[in-house]
């Protein structure tokens, strides 16, 4: 396979449909962009942060990123409307696959103790949520250059529409999820 999106393409695609017993190729869900964000409430202090985290934040997206303003005020963060406080970075096409390809095949595996992607993260719509607690588990962050280790929210939007949609989807891109809540439904189903 030459891409990730081939791979898709040609092998997950089958099994999302067989898995889901859909009759179009064009039902079957798929990932339409990913979302990448930082808060940055440190930047209300110190205006130079937004631009480290923004260098970043372009290592690991390998695209420029946008700085986010504040939509409402928020007098006990001291936080006005429009103040710059964070920096987000929307993937799609080639650059989506790349990224979504090294967080299956690099990135999650490098996470320390992991037992498994909570069930918790994905939500109604079929989209996964996921936090990091650092963004030196990115290999394109060199550690010597941060100066501030910080927390990174990432979020694969799909077009799934419901959680089992989703969740068969990233089950077939190969994303582990916890084993725990496959046995307590086997548990409850053969307590029926």
């Amino acid at each position: 396979m030459d891409t990730f999106k081939d791979y898709y393409q040609k092998e997950v695609q089958k099994k999302i449909k067989d898995a889901l017993k859909l009759n179009n190729y064009l039902a079957v869900p798929k990932i339409i962009k990913v979302v990448l964000n930082v808060g940055a409430g440190e930047a209300v202090t110190n205006k130079n942060v937004l631009e480290k985290i923004q260098e970043q934040m372009s290592w690991i997206a390998g695209q420029k990123p946008v700085i986010t303003k504040a939509r409402q005020s928020i007098s006990a963060f001291k936080i006005r409307k429009g103040l710059s406080i964070g920096v987000k970075v929307t993937l799609r096409g080639k650059k989506m696959y790349a990224f979504v390809e090294k967080l299956v095949k690099i990135i999650i595996p490098r996470i320390r103790d992991f037992r498994g992607i909570n069930d918790h993260s994905i939500d109604q719509s079929g989209n996964l949520n996921l936090g990091f607690t650092e963004q030196t588990i990115f290999p394109e962050v060199e550690f010597d250059k941060v100066d501030r280790l910080r927390g990174l929210q990432v979020t694969l939007v799909t077009n799934a529409g419901s959680f089992d949609r989703g969740r068969c989807l990233f089950e077939k891109l190969g994303i582990p999820f916890k084993k725990q809540a496959v046995n307590q439904e086997k548990a409850i189903s053969q307590k029926k």
